[in-house]
């Protein structure tokens, strides 16, 4: 029998041979920084983008009757991201070095869609917040499934609250109007895509 721990390997005699690897405790914590990292550098970019994309639904909508609603989302948004902020801050997070570019694209998505009147600027909203509900959700998972809930309990209490508020936005969506919106199933999956795309790169760079 061979009993292997990183850097040392113990012999028992017996017949075949077992490996077991272990991970010392600052692999753990090294694993656990960065995951922490990869999570804030991800939710800090997605809720400067969210802001950006209902500063360019209010920049084409501000004065219609759909302004207050998109105006108490955004409010909401801007909470988010002044969190985001502290906590990358916090936690020593370098921001997404691509956060200029999803800022330009975030005010465009908001504007183009609000084009398209209220229920464009609904679709955008479903979908937008239809992968970041989503994606929150993974990242509870994770803290649970790494057995982080004591750890990063004040962490995960700012991702749940953030994860439900961005659900009321999604229904809010709904409820109006969203689904009226032209081509709303395709408009919502390229939207969604691209969400996810930059999820993705962001957890990266």
């Amino acid at each position: 029998y061979q009993r292997r721990v990183r850097g040392s390997t113990e012999h028992t005699e017996g017949t075949g041979v077992a490996e077991v690897e272990e991970d010392y405790p600052s692999d753990k914590y090294k694993r656990s920084e960065e995951m922490i990292q990869r999570f804030l550098r991800v939710d800090h970019a997605g809720e400067i983008g969210a802001n950006d994309i209902y500063a360019g639904q209010m920049a084409v909508l501000g004065r219609s009757e759909v302004a207050p609603l998109i105006q108490h989302m955004w409010d909401q948004e801007k909470v988010h991201r002044a969190k985001m902020n502290e906590l990358i801050g916090e936690h020593r997070v370098r921001p997404t070095v691509l956060l200029p570019v999803w800022r330009l694209a975030g005010f465009a998505l908001g504007a183009t869609t609000a084009l398209l009147g209220k229920e464009g600027a609904m679709a955008c909203t479903v979908a937008v917040e239809d992968t970041i509900v989503t994606h929150y959700t993974d990242q509870i998972r994770e803290i649970v499934q790494e057995g982080k809930e004591e750890e990063y309990s004040d962490l995960l209490k700012v991702i749940k609250q953030f994860r439900d508020e961005e659900l009321e936005h999604h229904d809010t969506g709904l409820e109006n109007g969203a689904e009226l919106a032209p081509q709303y199933k395709a408009l919502c999956q390229v939207i969604k895509l691209g969400c996810q795309t930059a999820i993705k790169i962001a957890e990266k760079v």
